[in-house]
């Protein structure tokens, strides 16, 4: 009698072709990535036509970054045990449904509402697609191929605003509709090339859980953006922090019982991984606060078009992809620890440097050097934190692992926006110089905060994503 198992798989993934697939689930991450800061720059003119202030619009970007991370976990759970390829698709058809009916909102309310549908699809698409990554590609090459998709989605990210500031020219709308086309192509080469993964049984997510996690973070995030109307002392406020944290003890507290939980408490026994998303929350709560600030400062204070905004972002970007591509003969001398810390240093320095630099009157080639700089900071740190965390699992907890990490990521989005609007108010002309100095240093600070957990990695060669052939993930008791 044969045994066909092991051929079965082994013929399997010698008929798939990586480079495509990678092309294809690269194109549905780039979606999600993209409009996470797309929308930065499109939020005056929003306001403008539909109406609002920054601390109700802030809610476009944090209505899609809390929704995201609440739901990443359980989609990557169904996508564990339904199928990767069915859950990439179907995150897809969502996520560009949403993104039409979000072209066509006619309030403030309505496009918060599709954001919330946009960020279903994107949730269920994007811990598909890093599984879709890790399952197709031989071990020795995982490494390089999660470099490539995460750079990917963080330079799509960057690349936001300079789209966003194109988009706008023609109206705000098109930011939206851009995604249909590109939508469609991915569902289209992506149900005739990813290979049909099989999934595990199991229990269903725990919904429950998710709703507490989502419910934990948007009333943390209330209370910073409406912290400073409503007074910080305030019953309200205080109200809002004291239902965050029972709701956030829920969570885990459920997250410890169930036998299918949003947070798998387990996956944080590995030392790589834990402190990898420890680094990832920290560094991502200071991105979304650099972004946001940069392009309100830009156009609210210096009167800049949106196209003007996204021009002037444009050469941070550019430092991303070829910033990651230096961070893989880096990681192999040094490991991922001191090559994260030295990408927080150097986003730190960037913002910083706005915070000496940038005056009143504008000045282009004051705010230039800081984007170059921490486009290198982002280029080190973002491809090496989400690698280093993703392929430190075992091979049967990748869907699951992989959207733990952005959803952590998602977190720190949501908290990053918040603080930024919490710490900028309402501050105009000369005032503002100060407030935005004021949030520069905060946003630095968190960086500078991420290298402290990224010191304590340990170099271990089996989950590092090094150039050279490295051995496969090891088990959990491994790490």
């Amino acid at each position: 009698m044969t045994q066909p198992t092991a051929p079965t798989r082994a013929a399997r993934r010698a008929a798939v072709r990586p480079g495509p697939v990678l092309a294809v689930v690269c194109a549905g991450v780039v979606l999600a990535s993209l409009d996470m800061f797309i929308v930065n720059v499109a939020l005056p003119l929003v306001a403008a036509d539909l109406g609002g202030r920054l601390e109700s619009l802030s809610w476009v970007l944090n209505g899609y970054a809390i929704v995201y991370a609440a739901a990443l976990v359980p989609a990557g759970r169904l996508a564990d045990r339904s199928g990767r390829k069915r859950g990439f698709l179907i995150g897809v058809a969502v996520f560009t449904v949403a993104s039409a009916l979000c072209a066509v909102a006619t309030s403030t309310a309505a496009l918060v509402g599709f954001r919330v549908l946009q960020a279903l699809g994107a949730a269920l698409l994007t811990p598909a697609s890093l599984s879709i990554v890790l399952a197709t590609f031989p071990p020795e090459r995982r490494g390089g191929a999660v470099r490539t998709w995460t750079a990917m989605g963080g330079l799509a990210a960057a690349l936001g605003p300079v789209l966003g500031g194109l988009l706008t020219e023609l109206d705000w709308r098109w930011i939206f509709l851009v995604n249909v086309p590109v939508g469609i192509a991915a569902i289209v080469a992506g149900a005739r090339l990813i290979p049909d993964l099989p999934g595990e049984r199991g229990r269903m997510p725990d919904a429950l859980g998710a709703v507490l996690l989502a419910v934990a973070i948007g009333v943390l995030v209330l209370a910073l953006v409406q912290g400073n109307d409503w007074g910080w002392t305030s019953a309200r406020v205080l109200g809002l922090f004291a239902l965050a944290l029972a709701a956030g003890a829920a969570f885990f507290a459920r997250s410890a019982r169930h036998p299918s939980p949003v947070l798998e408490l387990g996956l944080l026994k590995v030392r790589t991984y834990a402190l990898a998303l420890l680094c990832t929350i920290l560094f991502s709560a200071s991105f979304a606060g650099m972004l946001l600030s940069i392009v309100l400062w830009s156009q609210e204070v210096w009167g800049w078009t949106a196209l003007q905004t996204g021009l002037a972002v444009f050469p941070g970007p550019l430092m991303v992809p070829l910033f990651a591509a230096v961070a893989g003969p880096l990681i192999a001398r040094l490991g991922p620890g001191p090559v994260i810390a030295l990408g927080n240093a150097f986003f730190a320095g960037g913002v910083l440097l706005w915070a000496v630099r940038v005056g009143v009157q504008p000045s282009y080639a004051d705010v230039v050097v800081g984007l170059l700089v921490t486009g290198v900071g982002v280029g080190l740190t973002l491809p090496t934190t989400m690698a280093t965390a993703s392929v430190s699992l075992p091979p049967h907890r990748f869907a699951t692992g992989a959207a733990v990490v952005n959803m952590v990521r998602q977190v720190g989005f949501a908290v990053g926006v918040a603080m930024i609007v919490a710490i900028l108010g309402a501050g105009t002309g000369a005032s503002a110089l100060s407030t935005f100095r004021t949030g520069w240093v905060a946003v630095a600070a968190v960086a500078l905060l991420g290298a402290v957990p990224a010191l304590m990695l340990r170099r271990a060669p089996a989950a590092v994503p090094a150039p050279a052939p490295a051995p496969a993930a090891s088990g959990l008791a491994g790490q």
